[in-house]
Order: C-alpha cells, then structure tokens, then sequence
C-alpha cells in the first residue's frame, strides 16, 4: 500500500436490521419515521463535525467547484466551503436551520455534477457512499468523514474490493464530532477523510495529516 508524505500543522456503529437490509427506499423510510426526544440521536445520528476537517481536506485534496453536503446539519463542514469559495448545496433530513430540511438523500435519484462530502449518519454510512456513488459522474468524489474503524466488517470489504478508495486520510490528532452540535472536547475516536473517485480500481492509498 502507498503511503502518501504527511503533511504537518494542518459518529457508534449500529448493524442495520435484517428488515432494512431489502433497498434504500426502505432505509429512507426508517430515517424519516424519526421522532424528535430521546430517540433523536439514535435515529439521525446527529453528530457534527469540528470546522478544521474540512480546512484539512481543502488543503489533502483539490475539490470540484460544485459539492453537495447531504446531511449538513447546522453547516459545520459547509460553512467553511463556502467561505472558501465553492458551490455548496446543503440538505439535510432534518431541518436545524441551516440549508434545506427535509430532503432524504436516499431518495435522491439526479446525477450530481461536481463532488459529494459530507460526515453520514454514521450507522448508515456504507449506504450513503454507495448511493453517493451511483449520484456522481466518472473522475467526480465523494468524501466522507469517518470513523477509521469503519474498515472493518466483512460487509464493508464488499465495499472496498468493489468500489475502493483511492485515498484515506487518517487524522493523527483526533478531531471530535459533537454530539448534537454542541461543544468539541478530547476525542477518544479516531477520524479520518475517506476519499472514493468515481471509476477507481486501482490501490488504496493512505497518507496522515494534523
């Protein structure tokens, strides 16, 4: 496996039940038969990401003008892309003020043209890349951040055997994702920038950053 030079100064898995397992139309109707209250954070997995992963991945990749955050929540990653200068499209499930609510990636079904990144509900993680996937153009990416462990299981390798990326970057500084937006602490989990281009068989490279 490559490794990539470093680069320096620079959310609880759960299985998805068999009775999720027959598409994404039926995984879009548990996400949005979600109830606002203590069952909030297991059904939308609301955990927003600190701002610097994105300025870390404006300066690990060179991104297309054009991106889509499909689970923006309050805008924590889109916020710094705009200022940066990109076209951002923002949609979420849930509206938490910032972009537009109500809109379930899932059943998004127009070709997107430019790049998608955003952090996933993270227990349905693997569905959002591969429907993110199938929503780009060839050479277009999509970025998740993601626990590092997320390249364990049997059914994720499915994935990266398939569909592998072309780069991971692990964070060596953990960067924390909030639980409902609210303020970073030390993390004890491990992140890293997932990035798939669209067409990629070749290797996995892996490369480290902050």
């Amino acid at each position: 496996m490559e490794q990539l030079a470093f680069i320096e100064g620079l959310t609880q898995e759960d299985k998805i039940p068999k009775n999720h397992s027959n598409g994404l139309k039926t995984i879009a109707r548990c996400l949005g038969a979600s109830n606002m209250g203590e069952s909030e954070r297991e059904t939308n997995d609301f955990y927003a990401t600190d701002p610097i992963a994105i300025e870390y991945l404006m300066q690990l990749e060179h991104l297309n003008p054009n991106i889509w955050e499909c689970a923006c929540g309050e805008g924590h990653l889109a916020k710094p892309l705009i200022r940066a200068g990109f076209n951002v499209r923002c949609t979420d499930l849930i509206d938490r003020g910032f972009g537009k609510g109500g809109v379930n990636f899932f059943l998004q079904t127009e070709k997107w043209h430019g790049d998608i990144v955003t952090n996933p509900p993270y227990k349905y993680a693997q569905e959002f890349i591969e429907h993110a996937l199938e929503l780009v153009h060839d050479g277009e990416k999509v970025c998740m951040f993601l626990k590092v462990q997320f390249l364990e299981g049997q059914r994720r390798r499915r994935l990266f055997d398939t569909q592998p990326p072309r780069r991971i970057w692990v964070s060596s500084s953990r960067i924390d994702c909030s639980k409902n937006g609210g303020s970073y602490q030390s993390s004890m989990i491990a992140y890293g920038w997932f990035v798939w281009e669209k067409g990629y068989q070749g290797t996995t490279e892996i490369g480290w950053f902050n």
